[in-house]
């Protein structure tokens, strides 16, 4: 385990081809950036060692798998760790067949020369068949005793109640800001990366709390283009970029219809946008600009009613008129009110 951690953290032995949210991924409980509450729980239950079963839930790439993973790591050594540890994931097959099979062997077998309990780690655990939990339960009701079981999963509604009463609920947020910032300074450190400081907030932004999109943002636009700038990760994930949506949402509100639509069409075979993206971003504007409350109401209708048409599939060119339709008659509104 040494070894590997020096070859992971050193400058020149480093595999060079590995992703780097993989490369930089957590390997003990002292190195998570996020939730330092459940972390600080979940140390005194290994402290203690009185770990109880698990779920862990909340949205991707909030360190839900690595904090177990190092929770693992810590209490099992390298040699003992592939006879300690069952970890299924959403890829292999977890149907009411394993679960009676491979789980239940797995969970009923005692290790004779360790003390301790041996760990199940179902990831994606609400891709599971309700088949599949209710066997379960059965399962971790009965070898409690030499097994503990974690859950892990996106939606917590998706998880039965029965299996939700045996386990100890963690809910990892997106992470803030102020968390995502010093460890993605670390791994641009290490790679040498050259970032902006608009481009880091681009980064934070667009990941929307996921530490793993922004880890893979980093890479994919530093292997594009070099360099890391606030327009080089908005070209790199096809996003729009903030000036671009400001001049559509000028000419939806200044320009005739006819000009609004030749521009943004322009732009959009220029640029290579989604409608759909277009639309996200307007409405963020739409709740920052200065309207009356009955025009923004009428509005956002509107808005609501293109993204779901846009959702079952229909034209882009005939949403896109509706788009800037709604703006045009937003605009008269605004005129005749004054």
């Amino acid at each position: 385990m040494e070894r590997a951690g020096a070859e992971r953290r050193g400058a020149g032995g480093r595999p060079r081809n590995l992703p780097w949210v993989e490369k930089y991924r957590p390997r003990a409980l002292a190195e998570l950036v996020s939730h330092q509450d459940i972390l600080g729980t979940v140390q005194r239950f290994l402290g203690e060692e009185r770990l109880p079963h698990l779920l862990l839930y909340g949205p991707p790439g909030t360190g839900k798998t690595s904090t177990i993973l190092a929770c693992a790591r810590q209490l099992y050594r390298e040699r003992e760790f592939s006879s300690m540890v069952l970890e299924l994931n959403a890829s292999d097959d977890r149907g009411i067949d394993i679960v009676r099979g491979p789980i239940l062997s797995f969970a009923s077998t005692r290790t004779i020369f360790k003390k301790g309990f041996k760990l199940v780690i179902l990831d994606e655990a609400d891709a599971m068949t309700q088949d599949a939990q209710n066997a379960l339960r059965r399962v971790i009701e009965k070898f409690t005793e030499n097994t503990r079981f974690c859950l892990i999963c996106n939606y917590l509604s998706k998880i039965i109640p029965a299996l939700q009463s045996r386990c100890t609920r963690f809910r990892f947020g997106p992470l803030t800001p102020e968390l995502m910032v010093p460890r993605l300074r670390h791994v641009i450190e290490e790679e040498r990366v050259d970032v902006t400081e608009d481009g880091m907030k681009a980064l934070v932004t667009l990941s929307s709390g996921d530490m793993r999109r922004a880890l893979n943002i980093l890479q994919s636009t530093s292997m594009a283009f070099g360099k890391v700038t606030e327009e080089n990760v908005y070209t790199c994930t096809g996003h729009p970029l903030k000036s671009d949506i400001a001049n559509i949402l000028d000419w939806m509100l200044n320009q005739d219809f006819s000009t609004a639509y030749r521009k943004i069409a322009e732009l959009k075979t220029l640029k290579g946008l989604a409608l759909h993206d277009i639309l996200t971003e307007i409405h963020l504007f739409v709740h920052r600009v200065d309207f009356p409350p009955s025009v923004r109401i009428q509005l956002l209708i509107k808005m609501a009613d293109i993204e779901y048409r846009l959702a079952a599939g229909t034209s882009e060119k005939i949403q896109l008129s509706s788009l800037i339709a709604a703006f045009q008659v937003t605009r008269d509104l605004i005129v005749a009110e004054a």
